[in-house]
């Protein structure tokens, strides 16, 4: 199999792991700077130029899209899709993912528990959304966020009113959510492949840190997930229509609560938390996708999700 791994950072250790797993497995494995492929469309014959050159057709890509590039990386993605290549993360489930309120009504209206999450663009009414999702103290997330950046515990309501006045200010999006106390800086990652809980880690914040990301210092260990948990990764991996994900969960009184649902986790946390050889489970999904195009015999291909909008059905 020719893979194309789609990724600005070949020395990173996601990108390292996932050539080397492919490899390993007999794999030709290249990795494209995806804000590199110029995308060249004509009547029936979609294609892309890399350093000036014709590309030569992959049977399969992993993406691996930073948040920043999220536009131009999914034009990327989508342009390969209509080459008929395979990916192992599709275009459309990565928009969804991306934008941190159409996730969350996605992942609302498919039953996935969460933290009460509110959006507003009405400065006046602060006070009364305040309370609605709990009150003070409240997180206040900026929609284009990402690794805990963008990401204020308000302790106050008063605080939380003045943070939010701030950001309209500023033009900026943001989301205010319930605060769980019982969390107590910590939330836990699955880690989905192709309909499959493969591995998850317990993160903790560092000392004073709300947030647990390990981008902030938070450490990750090995944890085994209940059945609920298990349960709520898969359906908001499926609402999302995401083949690879990382669903990060706080664990609260009424259940495991989805914070968010990631289309390119990283692999370095949870490898080294689980000791398991989660690129290479990636590497055989994308290698069953490709299977599945010719027609060779594994497992049903997985459902995709519902249209969420009229844009994702074309």
């Amino acid at each position: 199999m020719k893979l194309a791994i789609l990724s600005r950072e070949p020395q990173s250790y996601s990108t390292k792991r996932l050539v080397a797993a492919a490899t390993a497995r007999g794999h030709e494995a290249q990795v494209l700077d995806h804000l590199r492929c110029n995308l060249v469309l004509e009547k029936g014959q979609p294609s892309i130029l890399y350093q000036g050159q014709p590309l030569a057709r992959p049977d399969a890509i992993i993406p691996r899209i930073g948040a920043s590039v999220t536009f131009y990386g999914t034009a990327v993605v989508r342009q390969f899709e209509m080459m008929k290549v395979r990916t192992a993360v599709d275009s459309q489930a990565i928009v969804r993912s991306r934008d941190k309120l159409r996730s969350m009504q996605i992942l609302s209206r498919a039953g996935v528990g969460m933290p009460k999450t509110a959006f507003t663009n009405d400065t006046d009414e602060l006070p009364a959304l305040i309370e609605h999702v709990g009150g003070a103290p409240v997180i206040i997330k900026l929609l284009e966020g990402t690794q805990g950046l963008g990401v204020v515990l308000a302790e106050s309501a008063k605080a939380a009113q003045s943070v939010i006045e701030a950001f309209h200010n500023l033009k900026a999006r943001i989301l205010v959510q319930e605060f769980i106390a019982e969390a107590k800086g910590a939330d836990v990652r699955a880690f989905v492949v192709d309909g499959e809980v493969i591995g998850a880690m317990r993160r903790q914040g560092k000392e004073g840190e709300f947030r647990s990301n390990l981008h902030r210092g938070g450490t990750g260990t090995l944890v085994k997930l209940s059945r609920a948990e298990k349960a709520a990764a898969l359906l908001a991996t499926k609402a999302l229509g995401l083949g690879v994900a990382g669903v990060d969960m706080l664990q609260s009184k009424r259940g495991p609560l989805v914070l968010e649902v990631n289309s390119s986790p990283g692999l370095e946390g949870i490898e080294k938390a689980t000791g398991l050889d989660i690129a290479g489970r990636i590497i055989d999904y994308t290698e069953a996708l490709t299977l599945r195009k010719r027609g060779g015999k594994t497992k049903p291909k997985r459902k995709k999700a519902a249209p969420d909008s009229a844009a994702d059905v074309a």
